[in-house]
Formats: structure tokens, sequence, C-alpha cells
């Protein structure tokens, strides 16, 4: 990967307070401090923003854990975010997933072993990735399982994540080393 645009801030950079959260976040997922924390957090207003926003929907969110887990694996996926699928594999298996869900991500909707409504969230996400838009049929299928507002904040996260894979990519943030 190429170096970063934009390299992670220190305590000077990112302030104390972004500073401790990412290495107390780092201790947590047993890797380095967030590589993502201390990026964005270079711009401390959007960060308080975009990290009170994203706790909204994971881990404040109406998802279950290991279902949002699985949402992000599968953006992580599509969208080829190394950086992504790094840190929530294992935020995955502590959430719940099992290896063999976290290694099935990749195979998508149709590889056996899924539940009916881990099929459903795959299948969502997938046509939310190609094509911005849930189609009539989908978005019943989805309401048939999921209240209104479980349904908006699945629709937020796969474009969350979306988004972050793309900051990710552009600002060539590599993946969190192990410590």
């Amino acid at each position: 990967m190429d170096a970063p645009r934009i390299a992670p801030g220190g305590p000077r950079e990112v302030g104390l307070v972004t500073w401790a959260l990412a290495h107390a976040f780092g201790r947590r997922s047993g890797t380095r401090p967030p590589a993502v924390f201390l990026t964005i957090g270079r711009h401390r207003r959007l960060f308080r923003g975009w990290l009170h926003f994203a706790g909204r929907l994971m881990p404040g969110g109406r998802l279950p854990r290991p279902e949002s887990e699985l949402v992000i694996l599968r953006v992580a996926h599509l969208t080829g975010s190394e950086y992504e699928a790094t840190q929530h594999r294992g935020l995955a298996r502590r959430a719940g997933l099992s290896a063999a869900e976290v290694e099935r991500v990749p195979l998508g909707p149709d590889a056996p072993g899924w539940t009916e409504r881990q099929r459903l969230l795959l299948r969502t996400t997938d046509e939310l990735h190609a094509d911005r838009d849930l189609s009539d049929l989908s978005w019943t299928e989805l309401r048939s399982e999921l209240d209104e507002e479980t349904c908006l904040e699945l629709v937020m996260l796969v474009g969350h994540y979306e988004l972050l894979a793309t900051t990710l990519r552009v600002l060539r943030v590599p993946p969190d080393p192990p410590r």
C-alpha cells in the first residue's frame, strides 16, 4: 500500500482526549491505536461528530452486534477495504460470530450455513452496495423482519461503512498491526 496521504497524528495533532481514546480502543481490540482515529482525529471537530454518529450505529445501534458486524464485514469485502476487514474480523468474533461465519462472509448470502435473517442482511447489503437502492420487494422483505428504526439504521450502517471505506482508501490508511 502507498504511504498514507495524511499521517496519523500524535497527541499534539489530535489532542490528548482523542490520543487516549485511540490507545484505549487499540488495547481493547488487540492492535495499536486505530489509525482511522488518529487520521480523522487530525480534524478534531469532524472526528467528534463522526465518532458520535458511528457509535450510534455500532455498537449503540438497534441491530444486535453480531448482525452489525456481519454487515460491516460484507461491506468491507464488497469495497475491498482491507482496513475495515482486518479491524472487524476480531470485533465480529468478540461480538459472537463464529470463525466459520467470519470466513464465509466473502461467499455472500447464497453460501450454505446462514440463517434466513443473516441471508436477508447480506442480500440487503449487497443490493445497497450494487444499486445504492433497494427494490420494493427487498424493502418489503426487510420490513417484515425489522422495525422501521432498525431498517433506517441498517441502510445508514451500510452507507457509513461505504463512506469510511472510501475515506480509508483515498487517504491510504493501512490496517492496524497487532500489538
